[in-house]
């Protein structure tokens, strides 16, 4: 399971540091870093999970979410152990929270070459890194990504989006769409949500993803009662993705279901999130969605010109899809977005 890690450098008295996320661990000698999936193995770090699938499935891109890529396309989805957070409410905590061990038997080994041939046997469109954080993962799928590509299937990841430039730079050009977690916009909040204070290279990845990489990304903000559900944080946030990203990039506003150690909460109560919408809307954004709530009007796209509906789905299965040509029916606006392979 053992892979030689990339992107670190040596340190004094044999420790390194990793340069994989910002959290850019300083490992000693036989000692693993925060996410608990990289070692220091001899003054060499190693990646312990090169291979190691411990979730896959064909799921729909919706289910990402990503709205304005692809819709209705089948993906085969992937994640393996191990996080560089430690979301206190995550839903996938069993696979993010885990320790990674050379016999654990919850994990299947699969080689770059066939997690390809299984994207194609399954006729998926492509192949999502998610489940997990997939910049752990970095390695591998960098390696599975670019044989995709030789075969013709594209690649997204589903991130919290702490990565570093110079990881996001080495997989970029084997990635087409960058689905990434903004958990707040409150330094307090960020620390409570994913035991990080400073969100700063969250953001900064995201606004590299789309400006320097001309990625497709998409943002979705899981509303937390009475952590970031407030009118400053949506608003704020709302403005910078307007401002940074685009106006037409898509915000997801995403019901929190109680999990974990943030069971306690209740779920977000729907007119929060309508709220948060409408928040969106107001500070310029084109196209917010409501998530988690299914049959809600909000996650149906319509033309930011003329307000036809052009998407409609339910949980998540695209029920009819009027885009021509990239371009709304009604009144010939272009839809921004990836609408056909």
């Amino acid at each position: 399971m053992a892979h030689p890690a990339v992107l670190w450098d040596k340190l004094e008295g044999g420790a390194v540091r990793c340069r994989v996320c910002r959290r850019r661990c300083a490992i000693a000698p036989g000692k693993r870093g925060f996410c608990l999936t990289r070692e220091n193995r001899g003054g060499e770090l190693v990646s312990l999970t090169y291979g190691a699938v411990a979730a896959l499935h064909v799921s729909p891109i919706e289910v990402k979410p990503l709205f304005h890529f692809l819709p209705g396309s089948q993906w085969l989805s992937m994640g393996s152990l191990g996080c560089n957070f430690r979301c206190p409410g995550c839903q996938n905590w069993e696979l993010a929270h885990a320790r990674v061990d050379a016999n654990d038997r919850s994990v299947e080994m699969i080689a770059p070459a066939r997690l390809v041939e299984l994207a194609i046997e399954r006729r998926c469109l492509g192949l999502s890194w998610t489940y997990n954080e997939p910049t752990l993962w970095l390695e591998y799928t960098i390696e599975a990504s670019r044989l995709g590509r030789a075969r013709g299937l594209l690649a997204n990841y589903v991130t919290n989006g702490y990565i570093t430039p110079e990881a996001l730079d080495l997989l970029a050009p084997v990635l087409d769409a960058y689905r990434v977690d903004i958990k707040a916009f409150d330094r307090e909040a960020y620390l409570r949500l994913a035991n990080i204070a400073d969100f700063d290279g969250v953001l900064d990845s995201a606004e590299r993803a789309k400006k320097l990489h001309r990625l497709h990304v998409e943002c979705v903000t899981n509303i937390v009662p009475g952590i970031n559900d407030d009118d400053a944080q949506l608003g704020g946030l709302a403005r910078w993705i307007a401002g940074t990203l685009g106006h037409d990039t898509p915000w997801h506003v995403t019901r929190f279901i109680p999990h974990l150690d943030l069971r306690h909460l209740p779920p977000t109560p729907v007119a929060t999130l309508e709220r948060a919408a409408a928040i969106g809307a107001q500070s310029g954004l084109h196209y917010v969605y409501v998530g988690n709530v299914t049959g809600h009007p909000a996650e149906n796209t319509r033309c930011h010109a003329c307000g036809s509906p052009l998407v409609q789905r339910w949980n998540h299965t695209v029920v009819r899809n009027s885009i021509t040509n990239g371009q709304c029916p009604h009144c010939g606006a272009p839809v921004p977005g990836i609408w056909a392979p």
